[in-house]
């Protein structure tokens, strides 16, 4: 019997299995190409400290990373990409690098710089699901972490600082839709009736951006008006994820959003109230260490502990 491949991803919202783009990735991949994936939600059990998420765990390994991921599961001969021609294998990696070079850039602006969309819906989110403290400390160093990916991808010369790449990032992302929905077409797939692994990326960044409800929607707003590639992201669901999401009714998701507004508050109170005591310890004046006095013996109790102390 083959060992269980085990993922660890982040859970899903907004009627998605997962609100992260390289969860979903997997998650999409694995149901396209037929692979028994037992799939593990992160809690506030979890035990990890720098985010990296998704990861598969086998009986001999511990793969992170998509790329590494999916290349293991091929291996493994699950292949979602069996009937593709030498130039369709050839495209799929010029569309993925388009993707991480045009597209990713401004999805981690949208979840992670955006300030509005950061303290109102990814921060929250991802802190309920996370053990106290690691809550407070993780959502901004993965926050840092996708500032830095934006300016070291797309900082550089002369547009070193973010405000000055906001726009093109927007645009360049912009673009790539455009150009990924002219590609799609009318078809169901890119390449096909058949998902690869194309498909599986591009349902992974799309995805999230298509359903979380933001409040500031700038690539959203354009997403939406691409109805090919919004019925990608909904057959793409209805097809392999309908059993497993059980579904959510509109009155459902507004009780969900309620229930991460209230989330989002409570959350903001307690870093707010960390960082005051951090302020207030750091601000106190600190008083120099207090001495001990030292008793000081007579001749006769000195002599006295020296015979105690040389008596058997």
């Amino acid at each position: 019997m083959a060992a269980p491949l085990e993922l660890s991803c982040w859970g899903g919202g907004w009627g998605l299995p997962s609100v992260h783009s390289d969860s979903l990735v997997v998650m999409a991949y694995a149901k396209f190409s037929g692979a028994p994936l037992k799939v593990n939600v992160i809690d506030n059990t979890w035990r990890g400290s720098r985010g990296d998420v998704p990861v598969l765990t086998t009986e001999d390994n511990t793969i992170s990373q998509p790329a590494k991921i999916l290349n293991f599961l091929r291996k493994q001969k699950y292949n979602a990409d069996y009937e593709l021609s030498a130039k369709q294998g050839a495209d799929t990696l010029a569309y993925i690098a388009l993707l991480e070079e045009k597209l990713l850039p401004a999805v981690l602006h949208t979840f992670w710089v955006e300030s509005d969309n950061y303290f109102t819906v990814t921060k929250p989110w991802f802190a309920s699901r996370m053990p106290f403290p690691l809550s407070l400390i993780l959502p901004g160093r993965m926050s840092k972490g996708a500032l830095n990916r934006i300016l070291l991808t797309r900082g550089e010369p002369p547009l070193y600082h973010l405000r000055e790449v906001e726009a093109r990032i927007y645009r360049d992302a912009k673009e790539c839709l455009n150009l990924l929905s002219n590609r799609l077409g009318t078809s169901q797939f890119f390449f096909g009736d058949m998902p690869s692994t194309l498909d599986a990326y591009v349902f992974g960044f799309l995805a999230p951006l298509y359903k979380v409800r933001f409040p500031k929607v700038q690539l959203q707003e354009h997403l939406k008006q691409l109805s090919n590639l919004c019925r990608f992201c909904d057959d793409i669901l209805n097809s392999y994820f309908r059993l497993s999401l059980g579904g959510i009714s509109p009155a459902g998701q507004e009780t969900v959003d309620a229930n991460l507004q209230k989330l989002t508050q409570l959350v903001n109170k307690e870093s707010n109230l960390i960082e005051k005591m951090d302020d207030n310890l750091r601000q106190s004046p600190q008083l120099p260490p207090r001495k001990l006095p030292t008793l000081k013996l007579t001749p006769a109790e000195e002599e006295s502990n020296s015979l105690q102390r040389l008596s058997p």
